[in-house]
Formats: structure tokens, C-alpha cells, sequence
């Protein structure tokens, strides 16, 4: 007997769901075929045998990584935990001395603490700003003693010679108007290699990449 198309389509259907029905009955954990299955070996297994060895999972994506043999990320990055730790070691005390200074220090002093942290060029872009006359004369004028620390947030960009840190500055100030603070963020980069990093740049965080 033929069947119109809008029964053939009915019978078609209908095929495609017994054939779903089946491979989920066969294949899914917990269903009625595993049990059935797997009953009757465990009763004739030994009791002092050892269980059976699952079969190893096939390479890939898709495999599980063996415990306690989690994934190094660094092969990826172009730098090692060595290097990134240096670097963010620079950077934390870099912060520190960048934020910490006194009226009664000069721009060579205030610059020259942070010898060997900074560039050449920085260290020179410091200086000058430490000593503009106005922000200089407030300082002396009121007194100031600044004391900061400076917490990492994150790290914003990486390239091969070079890191950007998201970097927030607690700062403290004491002077004739009594005592403040305050948090700024900055973008903090740092240029190197391995594990020899000296900071080549800073700006406000708002900014946006260094």
C-alpha cells in the first residue's frame, strides 16, 4: 500500500525516536541495560580479586589530566614564574618608594632611591616632576610626609619584553593640615627579560593600556 508523503513523513519520525529511545536506553550511566549487564559479573567476580583496570582515556582535549600534573600555563606566555614573580617584586617596591617621600627631601634624593628600579629616562621624568615649583612649594609649605605602599591588582598586558600591572597606591600624609588618605590605581610597566625588570613607565590606571 502506498503512503501519502504526509505518512511517510509520520512513519519516518516515528523511526528517529525509537532509534533515540534505544541509544540512550544502551548507553547512558545508571540505565536499566548497565545494570543488567553488570550484575551477574559481580557476583561471579573472586573477592579477593582486584577490581578491573579502566581502559586508559584517549589523548586529547577530551582527556582527563592525571591528578597533581595540572596544566603549565607558562609554556604558553613569554615569560617563567621566575621572571613574572621578579617582576612583580619591582614593581611592589617601585610603588612603595614612588609614593613615599618628605618635604625635606630633594628631587636627586627622592629620584635616586629608586635607582636600579626605574629606567634612566623615568628616573629623569621623576625628578622633574618631584620638583615642579608649585607642587614643591606646597610640600615645604605645609609640611607633608607621604608614606605609600602598593598592592597589585592585576596584570593588564604582557608582551615579550614587557609587563603592565594594575597597581593600587595607598597613600598616607601627615602635615600642618593633620593626616589624609587615599588610593589611586596606576598602570605600571615594567621592561626586561627573565628575571631583570626596571619599571619604563607610569600613569593612572584610567588611562587605559600602557
Amino acid at each position: 500500500m502506498d503512503l501519502s508523503p504526509s505518512q511517510r513523513k509520520a512513519v519516518f519520525a516515528g523511526i528517529v525516536v525509537a532509534l533515540a529511545a534505544l541509544g540512550a536506553f544502551l548507553i547512558l550511566p545508571g540505565s536499566l541495560w548497565s545494570h543488567t549487564r553488570a550484575r551477574p559479573a559481580a557476583a561471579t567476580q573472586p573477592l579477593n580479586s582486584a577490581p578491573p583496570t579502566p581502559p586508559p582515556s584517549p589523548a586529547g582535549l577530551g582527556s582527563t589530566t592525571p591528578a597533581g600534573n595540572g596544566a603549565d600555563i607558562y609554556q604558553w606566555l613569554p615569560f617563567s614564574q621566575a621572571g613574572l614573580t621578579a617582576a612583580a617584586n619591582v614593581v611592589r617596591q617601585f610603588a612603595a618608594d614612588y609614593s613615599t617621600y618628605s618635604y625635606t627631601e630633594g628631587a636627586a634624593r627622592y629620584a635616586g632611591r629608586m635607582a636600579g628600579l626605574v629606567t634612566q629616562q623615568l628616573a629623569v621624568t621623576l625628578e622633574r616632576a618631584y620638583a615642579t615649583p608649585g607642587v614643591a612649594q606646597l610640600r615645604v609649605k605645609q609640611k607633608q610626609v607621604y608614606s605609600g605602599t602598593g598592592r597589585i591588582i592585576s596584570l593588564r598586558a604582557f608582551g615579550s619584553s614587557s609587563l603592565t600591572f594594575v597597581v593600587a597606591v595607598a597613600q598616607r600624609v601627615t602635615g600642618t593640615r593633620g593626616t589624609s588618605r587615599s588610593t589611586t590605581d596606576y598602570a605600571v610597566t615594567v621592561a626586561g627579560a627573565t628575571t631583570h625588570w626596571q619599571v619604563n613607565d607610569i600613569q593612572p590606571a584610567s588611562a587605559g593600556n600602557t
